[in-house]
């Protein structure tokens, strides 16, 4: 159905932001007959939906319907309950868990009708897979597709990277040196690549193909209005009622009116240092959009929204920004044997396999997140191992330069060069030693999920997350609190609706994603915790609103 014609700047549902929230509410809308504008606070479109792993997780889905795997609605909300809790405020109601996993095949079976293609990422578990409830191949993105097909578009696209990468492909990749299974995907990755670039295809993945996907279906096919380098000034209330926005577009102010409602779905507050100082106690070192300030967020609560989870983010470790780049989120590579995370004593604190979220966690307990903490490598991991971040010899010349990774011969080099007493670390590496000798981590546990296993290496025995910190030369990388992006917001209710203190409905008023608080509360059940509620709940809200 072809999106109806707006009166001049009046259209039937206005959306801010352009990532998964954001264009999952635009595709309900054209998918509904109503007519909709899409509006962006910078100058790149796809927020940090574009930058990420593209990864949703969808939960008792089709395609894990249609490939015979085994889920249900009865254990998808069981896990949450189980990892999630059910003492997190009105963002995680047992109310909204259900409309979430209610919510997964409209959005998959809609988005196939507008033509997008997805795949299972069939070995990635839960985050907490023992728990009750827990399953391996929840998690479904976007298949890499040719961005050519964004036209003019492609220019404008955050983070823009011909890379046709998969989930699936990141934990083989990984160990694509050391491991028969590593090095074919390896080889399969090179293949697409250079079959893109044979074919004039210019194919991307991950985050790059959901924006890529969904944009093309909505703005490039259905001729959805965008508007690029618009930030939102204020919302419009008549009588009560939500009723539209003000932006300021091409340097003047403009009212943009909403018959049936706004969808703030504009990220959180990452980017916002007085804002992450007053709720977090820190600058942050945020991985996404850095055109996330919380102006969605500070304008709904102008008009009295509820808010929470404010203190929350997507946590996990980066490592630390060299001068004149950005922090590096990392996950496999702390994970993989013949490695070790400590803070600022030389001390253990955590499993450094463990869910990114639980180890940003164990960060902000050990010392609020002030760190440093160093990820130590020795020479069998070096070798072994494929490292995102030491991928471009200029990051890696900057780093060494400003500190951040540190080489040595002897432990005790890397202590001093470090700054960590030296008998303290061998103190701590001659404990995870024998750790990793036995197959049990005594401390922490590294190995003992699947989660953690899934990282690994399936040579290494008797456990493939650990491997005995001997062989030098050794390196040492500094690493510090980061995130994915803020995760509180908005209070909004199974359909998005915006909340009042009193639960109260404001009437036209809705949000989903980073700028809404998450449904799931303060932990990460599995791969995709971000953009599969984002875009559930923003079609959720988009069905709303055609109701009227």
């Amino acid at each position: 159905m072809a999106p109806k014609v707006p009166q001049e700047n009046t259209y039937d549902v206005v959306v801010v932001g352009t990532g998964a929230a954001g264009f999952a509410t635009a595709m309900g809308a054209v998918d509904e007959g109503l007519s909709v504008l899409m509006v962006e606070s910078t100058d790149k479109w796809g927020g940090s939906t574009a930058m990420s792993g593209g990864g949703m997780w969808l939960p008792n889905n089709p395609l894990m319907t249609r490939a015979g795997v085994g889920d249900s609605r009865a254990e998808a909300l069981t896990y949450m309950e189980a990892s999630i809790g059910d003492d997190v405020g009105l963002a995680s109601t047992r109310a909204r868990k259900e409309a979430f996993v209610d919510g997964v095949d409209d959005f998959v079976l809609t988005a196939e009708k507008f033509g997008v293609t997805f795949a299972r990422a069939t070995d990635y578990p839960d985050y907490y897979p023992e728990l009750p409830g827990g399953k391996i191949g929840r998690s479904i993105e976007v298949k890499p597709l040719s961005s050519k097909i964004l036209g003019p578009w492609w220019d404008t696209l955050r983070n823009a990277l011909p890379l046709p990468a998969m989930t699936n492909d990141v934990w083989l990749l990984g160990r694509s040196w050391s491991t028969p299974s590593g090095m074919v995907r390896g080889v399969q990755v090179v293949s697409r690549v250079l079959g893109g670039v044979v074919t004039g295809r210019r194919l991307v993945g991950i985050g790059n193909a959901w924006a890529t996907a969904f944009c093309h279906a909505v703005v490039v096919r259905k001729g959805v209005p965008l508007w690029l380098s618009s930030p939102l000034e204020e919302l419009l209330v008549d009588d009560g009622r939500v009723v539209g926005i003000r932006v300021r577009r091409d340097g003047q102010p403009m009212t943009v009116r909403a018959t049936r409602g706004v969808m703030l779905a504009g990220g959180g507050f990452e980017g916002n240092k007085d804002w992450r100082q007053k709720y977090h106690g820190i600058d942050g070192a945020p991985s996404g959009n850095p055109g996330n300030l919380g102006v969605p967020i500070a304008a709904a609560q102008e008009l009295g929204v509820a808010v929470e989870l404010m203190d929350e983010a997507w946590w996990g470790a980066s490592i630390a920004a060299p001068p004149g780049g950005g922090p590096m989120f990392i996950v496999g590579e702390r994970s993989m044997p013949y490695s070790i995370m400590v803070d600022a004593r030389g001390d253990r604190f955590a499993n450094e396999s463990e869910s990114y979220v639980d180890l940003g966690h164990h960060m902000l307990a050990q010392d609020g997140g002030a760190g440093p903490y160093w990820l130590i490598l020795e020479a069998r991991h070096v070798r072994r191992y494929f490292r995102t971040f030491a991928m471009d010899p200029r990051a890696v010349k900057a780093m060494r330069a400003a500190g951040i990774e540190v080489r040595a011969r002897t432990l005790d080099e890397l202590s001093r060069a470090i700054e960590v007493e030296p008998a303290r670390l061998r103190a701590t590496v001659a404990r995870f030693n024998g750790f990793a000798r036995s197959g049990v981590d005594g401390d922490h546990g590294r190995g003992n999920s699947a989660y953690d296993r899934y990282y690994g290496d399936p040579t290494v025995h008797p456990n493939p997350n650990l491997g005995p910190i001997e062989k030098g030369p050794f390196v040492a990388y500094r690493v510090v609190l980061g995130d994915l992006g803020t995760k509180g917001g908005v209070v909004t209710d199974p359909d998005g609706r915006a909340l009042r203190e009193d639960g109260t409905v404001v009437p036209g008023l809705y949000s989903a994603g980073n700028s809404s608080a998450s449904v799931m509360g303060r932990t990460y059940p599995g791969p995709g915790s971000t953009i599969g509620p984002a875009a559930v709940f923003g079609l959720r809200a988009a069905r709303h609103m055609a109701k009227g």
